[in-house]
Formats: structure tokens, sequence, C-alpha cells
């Protein structure tokens, strides 16, 4: 067997002993990948962005499983389809920010007047409430889906970026650190070689965290008006338009994609879970 065959050989049975150890995450990722998987090859009855003016808000039943909303949209198509919109730019956005923000949380932990005035300035930046953040980077920025990714980008950042520093602050002071430095090795080595790999499950853990976030962030745009455009399905807009129909009983049209937002969150929050567990185990 070739050294990448075994590497990845060795991957899968690590992750296999994970799954084995914490249930919570195979449960988590399972739904999420049940949910990008639905929304991407899953047939569906009626098409998501075409509406049906003669059947508007029809109640669940056998031709329409979700019912349709007050424009004719058949809701259980629209909610399908939604989460191949809304969970790729959450997990784009997501993977980015960790991207950004792990390394950027490591030289942040080097000794230096420099590293406290960025964290001081990300002190001003995350004390402005998220949401509102997010829709004043897609507002100045435009009406598109690769603003929203942006969006999710600059908010997550600065969270990744003040816990791997924090973890890393601590592995500082270790021993097998300080004999790394003995032996002659560079600072970007030590961070390379030994502290990245000792962050990598608390920024796991925060990637989880930071995807539910995002979701809910998406969620809110779309409802707000901003991010996804109409006909385009999103879990956020479609709430919006139920929110209309609601107060004639039309009970249906809000709580299909309140629950698919509330399903995909608290997914991405068992993963979450699962991982810090095991990094609490580990120690």
């Amino acid at each position: 067997m070739s050294d990448l065959g075994k590497r990845t050989l060795e991957i899968l049975k690590r992750f296999l002993s994970v799954l084995r150890s914490q249930p919570a995450i195979g449960v988590g990722l399972t739904v999420v990948l049940a949910m990008l998987l639905a929304g991407f090859f899953l047939p569906l009855p009626y098409s998501p962005t075409r509406p049906d003016p003669l059947n508007v808000l029809q109640p669940p039943s056998s031709l329409h499983w979700f019912g349709t909303d007050s424009d004719g949209f058949d809701v259980f198509s629209r909610t399908i389809a939604a989460a191949a919109r809304d969970l790729p730019l959450a997990l784009i956005g997501t993977f980015l920010s960790a991207l950004v923000g792990v390394p950027l949380g490591l030289l942040a932990s080097t000794k230096g007047p420099w590293s406290e005035r960025i964290m001081r300035g990300l002190d001003v930046f995350q004390s402005f409430p998220l949401v509102i953040l997010a829709i004043a980077i897609v507002t100045l920025m435009g009406n598109r889906l690769e603003n929203v990714v942006i969006a999710i980008l600059i908010v997550n950042v600065p969270r990744f970026m003040r816990l791997v520093r924090s973890e890393a602050l601590s592995l500082r002071e270790s021993r097998f650190i300080e004999a790394a430095r003995a032996v002659g090795a560079t600072p970007i080595r030590v961070m390379r070689k030994h502290m990245f790999p000792n962050v990598v499950g608390v920024a796991l853990a925060q990637t989880s965290i930071a995807a539910a976030q995002a979701i809910g962030i998406i969620a809110a745009l779309s409802f707000l008006g901003v991010g996804v455009s109409p006909p385009n399905p999103s879990w956020g807009l479609m709430i919006q338009t139920g929110v209309r129909s609601i107060t004639t009983g039309d009970w249906w049209v809000v709580v299909f994609p309140g629950l698919a937002v509330l399903i995909a969150v608290a997914a991405f929050n068992l993963v979450a879970d699962g991982l810090q567990m095991r990094q609490e185990n580990e120690r």
C-alpha cells in the first residue's frame, strides 16, 4: 500500500474511533450531510422558483406535503431546495473564517506590543451585534451571495483568532515547546509543527459553532431582505413570507422552514458538543 493509502486508512480509522467515542458527532454530521444531499439531489415535486397562483395558501396535503405559501410556492420543494443554498454559504464562510483566523491567532500569540493592539482592536470590533454587522457589510458591499460569505468571514475571524491565541498562549509555557526552542526550532516551525496540531481540536469545535451561527446569520439576512434574493429559496426568506400569513392561521408557511433552521443549527451544535467533550476527555 502506498504512503497516501496508509495515511488515508489511518485518518479513516481515527475518524471512526472519534465517532465511536462521541456518537453526537456522527449524528450531527449525518443530519448535515442528509440535508445537503437532499438539497442537491432529491427530486422535487414542484419547482422551487416557479409559483402556482391558482394554489395559494393550501394546507399540507398529499399534493403539497408542506402546503403552499401566499405566492403559490410549494413549501416542501422550497424548504429542501433552500438547504442547497443556505448550508453551502454557511460552510464556505465558516471554512474561510477558520482558514484565516487560525493562522492569525497563532501569530497573535507571539509576544510583542502589536499583538496586544490587534486583540484590543478585535474587542472593539466584536462589541457590535453580529447580525447588525453582517447587514451593514452586505448592504455596503452589495446584495450578492459572495458578499454574504464575506460577511460571515469577517464576523467569525475574530472569534477564531481569540480562541486560538488563548490556546497558543497556554501552550507556550509547555515543556515540549521549550524543548523545541532549546534545540533551535524557529518560531514559525514551533507554531507549524508543535502548536498548530494542539489547537486543531478547539478550532474544529469552534468551526462547528461558527457554522451554526452562520446559519442563523444567513436566515436573519434573508428575513430582513438582504442576502438571498427572491424567488431563490432561502429559509429566512420563507419565514419572512410566512410571517404575513401566520396571523390568518396559515402556520405551515413558517413552521417548516423554521424547523429546517432549527435542525441545521442543532446538528452543528451536536458536532461541536461532541468535539468539546472529546477535547476535555483527552486532557
